[in-house]
């Protein structure tokens, strides 16, 4: 906690910095940044996570923002048991989508929107389908289970980030603060041949993968759990965070 309340400090000093060197009378506005969302990618893997963005300028101080693309979970590899072990990764895709409304205050920048320091709403959604195949083992027999899961995530909320302009051209978006409100709908269902006290077994190991390999899922699951049926729907704290690279113009 320490070194992230530095860190901001020191991008905050520098923007102090930097804002105090430039005059924006002398700078011509580019009202267009088409951007690439790299946060996504490190954290999903850019095999399967591709989203890009697009923010518009209305007027000098404001702009909207829409993101868009296809994104995955990160491969599961397999549940923590001696019961089960992943066969085959069948089907790994979805979709993100974002749009967020951007107010660069006078009084903090020197510098003409889409450059400086940002604040405003957002919303976000990601939707996400899975479907594995799994050995099952016992003390007699080996079977294969089949799980399709779909994960739906509703964020609404609010954000504070800074844009750099590098060489008048290359922009560099970053959400530092992105508190908000989540509601999390996930359903999975079973094909194959397989017992109450064995599908049970199943959700946990799903569960377990979900919080291993999804950012924010060990607190959404701290107090809740998908239900003997599959199914988890729920509301909690959400958070954005993002970097992204872009080409202004």
């Amino acid at each position: 906690m320490k070194k992230v309340s530095l860190s901001v400090t020191l991008l905050f000093i520098v923007i102090g910095t930097l804002n105090a060197q430039v005059d924006s009378t002398k700078i011509r506005q580019r009202k267009n940044i088409i951007r690439y969302n790299l946060s996504g990618a490190l954290l999903f893997g850019p095999d399967k996570y591709l989203v890009l963005g697009y923010e518009r300028v209305l007027g000098k101080r404001q702009s909207i923002s829409v993101n868009f693309g296809a994104t995955a979970l990160p491969k599961f590899v397999s549940i923590e048991t001696d019961s089960f072990s992943l066969s085959k990764d069948l089907k790994n895709n979805g979709n993100n989508f974002s749009i967020d409304y951007r107010f660069y205050p006078r009084k903090e920048n020197k510098y003409l929107a889409p450059h400086g320091l940002y604040l405003g709403p957002y919303y976000a959604f990601n939707h996400f389908n899975r479907e594995n195949r799994w050995e099952h083992q016992n003390s007699t027999t080996n079977n294969n289970v089949t799980t399709r899961s779909v994960f739906n995530i509703h964020t609404v909320g609010f954000q504070l980030g800074y844009q750099f302009i590098f060489w008048k051209r290359v922009a560099l978006d970053l959400v530092l603060i992105g508190p908000g409100l989540g509601f999390y709908r996930y359903k999975v269902k079973f094909d194959g041949t397989i017992d109450e006290e064995t599908r049970a077994q199943l959700i946990d190991g799903l569960e377990q993968l979900l919080t291993q390999k999804f950012p924010g899922m060990n607190y959404v699951l701290s107090d809740e759990q998908i239900d003997a049926n599959g199914v988890l729907s729920t509301n909690s704290v959400g958070f954005r965070y993002l970097i992204q690279i872009g080409i202004n113009f």
